[in-house]
């Protein structure tokens, strides 16, 4: 098992998204996807993730991101174990972007409504 994957920060990942550097994996489950998530992110659930499903493009590698980046750092063991390549697992997940002030996506529950949120 991979020990300590390479982390970036929230607000790294941000800028290298903003630069389409990179492909953001969220690796939380669909419901907690669903209620809020990071602009642009795709969804892989860790409890069905298959590393060899992932997108593969050398100019935008993959860095993955859950909750506090425990399912991240848990997904990154395993494309390792796999031969994916992967660059990074983000550091606390999306609780440390949301407390970095970056927006998320959120679903209205009265309306249903795409909202951004800061």
């Amino acid at each position: 098992m991979f020990n300590n994957p390479p982390t970036m920060s929230p607000d790294q990942i941000a800028e290298a998204l903003a630069r389409r550097e990179i492909v953001l994996v969220d690796v939380r489950e669909p419901m907690e996807f669903a209620a809020e998530r990071i602009h642009g992110a795709l969804l892989y659930p860790l409890s069905t993730f298959d590393a060899a499903l992932l997108p593969k493009d050398a100019k935008q590698p993959i860095v993955l991101h859950c909750g506090s980046g425990k399912r991240s750092a848990a997904a990154f063991a395993a494309c390792v174990q796999a031969g994916v390549p992967v660059r990074a697992h983000m550091r606390g997940g999306i609780g440390a972007w949301k407390a970095a002030g970056l927006p998320t996506v959120t679903i209205d529950p009265a309306s249903g409504a795409v909202r951004d949120r800061r």
